[in-house]
């Protein structure tokens, strides 16, 4: 399999399949194929499991608001390629699963290679769930394989040493390496929680490991953008 992201603010990657190649992606995600490829819909992963499997699946939906199914496009009548664009002006950028699984924002996945797994990724402290703005929502990406994952805006790489950390605003952390870990902490002092315009909360994140931020999330868009909309009264 080979692939190119291209055309970046509003990036896609178009991804080349070898006979007998597949590659899943969440339902709605493919943009344009060539007619070699056929799709077959199932449930996430490698479909195992049984009941338990797919009630786990199930949970896994409910919570991060993806659909439970995945669709997988084959290359079963010859070489193809399929095309994946981004929803929002940003990056695509491919993670290596098979040495260093990645945690990655809910909204960011946008197709994988097969043989790359998903699951939900939980916190050791409840606070960053509930307070950290990802938390409990975030999914990691393990197993032998390619994933496609967009940022919202440009993307900044570190690599935080063991003992290294780094303070982000909430929604600002993409990704992560699952070395790394997430927790949050309290704006000090209630002047600069209640006045200085960045919250309650910051989200403390430590290595080691590489982190991935993004300049634009979703939620900072929209509220820059909606002094200018029309108001609904």
């Amino acid at each position: 399999m080979n692939y190119e992201i291209k055309n970046a603010p509003l990036p896609v990657v178009i991804v080349k399949l070898a006979q007998g190649e597949s590659i899943e992606c969440q339902r709605g995600a493919m943009s344009w194929m060539t007619p070699t490829l056929e799709m077959q819909t199932g449930l996430g992963g490698n479909g195992g499991g049984g009941l338990l499997g797919a009630l786990g699946k199930m949970a896994k939906s409910a919570v991060t608001g993806e659909s439970v199914f995945r669709n997988t496009y084959s290359a079963t009548k010859g070489a193809g390629e399929i095309a994946f664009a981004s929803t929002f002006p940003g990056d695509i950028i491919a993670f290596d699963t098979t040495n260093t699984p990645i945690v990655a924002q809910k909204s960011a996945y946008l197709a994988n290679t097969v043989g790359v797994d998903m699951e939900l990724f939980f916190q050791k402290k409840a606070g960053a769930g509930f307070f950290g703005g990802e938390g409990f929502i975030m999914q990691k990406f393990s197993g032998n394989g390619t994933v496609f994952l967009e940022i919202n805006g440009c993307v900044c790489e570190y690599t935080l040493a063991a003992g290294e950390s780094l303070l982000v605003d909430t929604g600002y952390l993409a990704a992560m390496e699952a070395t790394c870990s997430v927790d949050v902490e309290t704006v000090k002092g209630v002047g600069n929680a209640l006045l200085g315009g960045e919250g309650l909360f910051n989200t403390r994140v430590s290595g080691p490991g590489k982190i991935w931020l993004q300049t634009m999330p979703a939620n900072s868009l929209a509220g820059a953008l909606a002094p200018y909309l029309p108001s609904s009264n």
